[in-house]
C-alpha cells in the first residue's frame, strides 16, 4: 500500500510550508487558525504558489473551489488531507 506524503503530515509542518508561500508577511501571524484570505499578501498569485505547494509537498492536487471553501489554515489542511 503506497501512502501519500500527506499521511505523515501534520499541522505544523503545513503551517510551515504555509509560511514559506506567504514570503513578506511575518510568521507570528500565520497559525492554524488565521484567515489567510485575510493577510495583506494575499492575491491569487499566492492562491496559485499554494495550490503548487500543496502538489509539490503532499502529491494532492486542490482547487481553486478548495481555497475558496476554506477559510483558515486549518480548513486548507483539513481538506488537504481529505484528497
Amino acid at each position: 500500500m503506497k501512502f501519500k506524503k500527506i499521511d505523515f503530515m501534520d499541522i505544523s509542518n503545513f503551517i510551515k510550508n504555509i509560511t514559506d508561500v506567504f514570503e513578506e508577511t511575518d510568521p507570528e501571524e500565520i497559525t492554524a487558525s488565521c484567515n489567510y484570505k485575510n493577510l495583506d499578501e494575499w492575491s491569487s498569485l499566492v492562491a496559485l504558489s499554494v495550490i503548487a505547494m500543496v502538489d509539490e509537498e503532499y502529491d494532492v492536487a486542490i482547487t481553486g473551489d478548495d481555497i475558496r471553501n476554506s477559510e483558515t489554515i486549518e480548513e486548507l489542511f483539513n481538506i488537504v488531507k481529505t484528497k
